[in-house]
């Protein structure tokens, strides 16, 4: 992910996943790229940012919770998150907040 989400004005919510991996790719790489695909097909879906330096970020920002729970219980999601506890993940944790404001440079 090279860019900044544009996101609409506040209020939105945006899901924080920060993360350790694992040492072994294990068919990480291509989950993840097939999530951040499916993620965006998804109703409240705003967009994302991403980053890994060792600890993993990524922020994904929706309309509402009922958008956040759905993805949360989508099937493939369901999938991925159970892989990710087994394989891919030393440590990991997610945060939901209420965005009320954004601002960027002017």
């Amino acid at each position: 992910m090279t860019s900044i989400a544009q996101t609409p004005e506040p209020p939105y919510y945006a899901v924080i996943f920060s993360s350790l991996r694992t040492e072994d790719d294990n068919g990480y790489a291509t989950m993840a790229t097939k999530m951040l695909e499916l993620a965006a097909q998804q109703p409240g879906f705003l967009g994302v940012e991403s980053a890994r330096d060792g600890l993993g970020i990524t922020v994904s920002y929706w309309a509402d919770l009922e958008s956040i729970r759905q993805w949360k219980h989508h099937p493939e999601h369901q999938e991925a998150q159970k892989l990710g506890l087994e394989q891919w993940y030393a440590d990991c944790k997610t945060r939901i907040s209420k965005v009320e404001r954004d601002y960027g440079k002017f």
